[in-house]
């Protein structure tokens, strides 16, 4: 009987049964002898002066082993790094330890190492820090206008970095404009709150000279190699483990300053220190998302057409950069161009301090501003217009005949059927139908929208060229002797499912079980190289570095039957693991028997090197594009400004599925943390820096109850640019879901005149909208 193909198959993840039973080993599970545990001591204030710091009273305190100011470390470790570069980028000096300024809220400014973390903690209250308060710049805004207290006085202003890109004839655009539509558009700051906040354990082998170090961390090879340059070790000396991660969403995707602060702990203490953070301290010193201000125009015909589209934006960026912080605004201008054919682009992005935390990649990172930005203005130019909002969209589509499509922004989009998915989102939700309803509901002073996003976003993160640490990633796999399969990848998933997805691929080259293959991932001492998992990466790039080492192995393998079969290669067919000779299919070997004569190595082709292993480094040519269509249906009501969601569909092309069950739990996700934009979520500082939502009392992320049951579907456009067709879908969810949301809550409420409401939708913001209004009861729909 031939093997049913699992590429495809709704199989599930491998990874759930140790983690549904408690027996997954995240970082504070790690329990090594003697470990010492350490509290960071954070700043109270936004922006101050330190005239002093007294330790000698926590130092006294039973338990506590050492306490550890900036002054002491400033010349052991480096600063946190940054990687994304700008010919016009300023980057401040960033200690992993403040010395003598304090420039937000959470900065960290003395560590107490302790035998136990709650004596480490009760220490913390007996440091005396002595504040001298200087000006506080919180406001994007008003720290770029003149006079502003300026953050890092090595510069004359708070700008941090420019970047521009322009593209056709804008003024041309403008002046043909039937129409241009205006709007300021914000994206309010957002926590990522992983399910599991940052953790560290460090071990120093003086002996091996070999420092270990446990972090929850979507960049492991990344991580050792910034520790490495940081604490100013051999790089071949350093091992760095991620565990189970719970949760990263891109706030992992990172270097931070414990990180290396335990490093070198473990090798002066010469003992093992564990550092893991509280949620309030996750709020305030892991980095935020979003965080842009923007004024967008753009030119449009009669008909509808897109004649050009201008964006100037100030991009949030906090008081210093992590290590992506100057590349997310980009990302947004890059995508800027939607999922539509826009002749002639400008976008303005200044990045400006703050005396807030710095912002960083979050699940998305900068495509789902872009999106916003479009897909609000495709519903506005409707609006203006009187168009309804899918034939607007439909206007603008390129044709699928068009791809490679390349865009004004510059790239060049790898394959798209965009009409496609918005005719299958359109049927599933009975668009005409819930357009009638609404008609007739608003007869009845009830408030039916219905909300269209249609989205494109890059992913696939890759080639090398454009990323600041490289776009490859590698793959290994490996039979041993007894036939079972072992994958190494320098992808890093945390969630994603790639235990599962990697190996149905393996098991489809090889024809091996599924259940005789084992995903290795997250110890560089293990996987010898690797980038990790962000922006949609670890299938598309990492899953085709295991795909092509698998094809390796069976090529090599194939070369073994030939020999022992004594056929030409050419002659052997490879079916349900096993090679056998055409015509004669009795006269066959396994894969499993190959395995094992490749490794006692008696019986081998001439010059064949023992073994049945193979490595690759996959470098793709181009980013990838998924892309599709979520509509959203709600009712508001007018007097308590509540929303309810009546139907949520999303049809998303993620290229090739290798999983449909992991894709539809991405997808998923993904949705619940758009909406959480659109509707609750909102990191709030005030003028003073303090933060306000600073614990989940006060910040305010999805529960259960405040979902719907989502609609999922999909269309299928396989991408050239690797031979799986994997596109990538990590972040669909998010990107395509905040402007359904929002546009479906607008369109309820043009009755009262709305034409725009900024995030969250908040129900006093609704409230507040509709008070002192009439609504029009004529019409519905566009």
């Amino acid at each position: 009987m031939p093997v049913s193909k699992l590429v495809g198959a709704r199989i599930k993840r491998r990874e759930d049964p140790r983690l549904i039973r408690g027996l997954g080993h995240y970082v504070d599970d790690i329990n090594l002898p003697n470990t010492l545990h350490v509290a960071i001591l954070r700043s109270p204030h936004a922006h101050a002066r330190i005239k002093a710091i007294r330790v000698e009273e926590a130092l006294k305190c039973d338990g506590v082993v050492a306490v550890i100011t900036g002054s002491d470390i400033q010349e052991q470790i480096g600063p946190v790094p940054v990687a994304s570069q700008n010919p016009t980028l300023r980057v401040p000096k960033h200690p992993v330890l403040t010395v003598d300024k304090v420039r937000f809220v959470g900065e960290g400014v003395a560590a107490v190492v302790a035998e136990d973390r709650y004596t480490a903690r009760d220490a913390l209250d007996l440091i005396q820090a002595d504040y001298e308060p200087l000006p506080v710049v919180s406001d994007p805004e008003k720290a770029l206008e003149p006079g502003s207290p300026v953050i890092h006085p090595e510069w004359p202003d708070n700008v941090a970095f420019r970047w521009a890109l322009k593209q056709g004839n804008l003024a041309k655009a403008f002046k043909e404009a039937y129409k241009v539509v205006k709007q300021r558009l914000v994206h309010q700051r957002l926590a990522p709150i992983a399910l599991e906040p940052r953790g560290v354990l460090a071990r120093y082998l003086p002996g091996e000279k070999e420092l270990t170090l446990w972090s929850s961390t979507q960049i492991p090879h990344i991580l050792k190699t910034q520790l490495s340059l940081m604490l100013r070790l051999p790089e071949n000396r350093l091992r760095v483990i991620a565990p189970e991660v719970g949760g990263g969403f891109g706030s992992k995707l990172n270097v931070y300053a414990e990180e290396a602060l335990l490093g070198y702990l473990a090798i002066r203490l010469g003992r093992p220190v564990k550092w893991i953070e509280g949620r309030r301290e996750n709020i305030q010193a892991t980095i935020h998302g979003r965080g842009q201000i923007g004024e967008v125009e753009v030119a449009v015909r009669k008909d509808g057409t897109i004649l050009g589209l201008q964006y100037k934006v100030v991009a949030d960026i906090g008081v210093y950069h992590q290590l992506l912080t100057p590349g997310i605004p980009p990302l947004t201008g890059l995508m800027l161009s939607g999922c539509y054919r826009i002749p002639a682009i400008g976008i303005e992005v200044v990045g400006v301090f703050t005396n807030r935390m710095a912002t960083d990649a979050y699940r998305g990172a900068g495509r789902p501003e872009a999106t916003y930005v479009m897909e609000r203005m495709m519903d506005r130019l409707a609006q203006e217009l009187g168009i309804d909002p899918v034939k607007i969209r439909q206007k603008n589509f390129p044709k699928p005949k068009e791809f490679p499509f390349k865009t004004a922004t510059g790239l060049v989009y790898d394959s798209g059927n965009y009409q496609a998915a918005l005719r299958k989102a359109l049927k599933l939700v009975g668009y005409e139908k819930w357009r009638s309803e609404q008609k007739r509901l608003r007869e009845e002073r009830r408030y039916l929208g219905i909300g269209l996003s249609t989205y494109v976003e890059i992913c696939g993160m890759g080639p090398s060229a454009a990323m600041p640490a490289g776009g490859w990633e590698s793959g290994t796999v490996r039979m041993e002797p007894t036939g079972k399969v072992t994958v190494l990848t320098g992808a890093s998933p945390h969630g994603q499912g790639q235990e599962t997805s990697f190996a149905q691929i393996v098991a489809d080259e090889l024809g091996v079980d599924l259940d005789d293959i084992t995903v290795i991932h997250g110890d560089t001492a293990v996987v010898p190289s690797g980038i990790g998992t962000f922006g949609s990466r670890a299938t598309a790039v990492g899953g085709t570095a295991v795909f092509q080492s698998a094809e390796k192995v069976k090529e090599k393998a194939r070369e073994i039957a030939a020999h022992l079969l004594e056929a030409d290669p050419e002659d052997l067919v490879f079916s349900d693991g096993k090679f056998s000779v055409k015509g004669v299919p009795k006269k066959g070997i396994t894969i499993q028997q190959i395995a094992l004569e490749a490794h006692v190595a008696k019986n081998l082709p001439k010059k064949m090197e023992p073994g049945l292993s193979a490595t690759s480094v996959f470098e793709p040519s181009n980013f990838t594009f998924p892309f599709g269509t979520h509509i959203c249906v709600v009712e508001v009501d007018p007097k308590s400004g509540g929303i309810e969601i009546k139907k949520y569909v999303a049809v998303d092309d993620c290229g090739k599925v290798i999983n449909p069950l992991l894709v539809d739990g991405q997808v998923q996700g993904g949705i619940a943390q758009g909406l959480g934009q659109a509707l609750y979520e909102e990191v709030v500082y005030d003028e003073n820096g303090q933060i306000l939502s600073g614990s989940l009392m006060d910040y305010a992320v999805p529960k259960a109850g405040d979902l719907p049951r989502f609609e999922l579907a999909r269309t299928e456009t396989p991408t050239p640019v690797n031979p799986l067709g994997v596109k990538g879908v990590g972040e669909a969810g998010t990107i395509g879901s905040t402007p359904a949301v929002v546009n479906a809550v607008v369109d309820a409420l043009t009755p009262f005149g709305a034409t725009h409401i900024d995030m969250p939708l908040k129900a006093e913001k609704i409230w507040r909208l509709c008070q002192g209004k009439k609504a029009a009861r004529a019409g519905g729909g566009r």
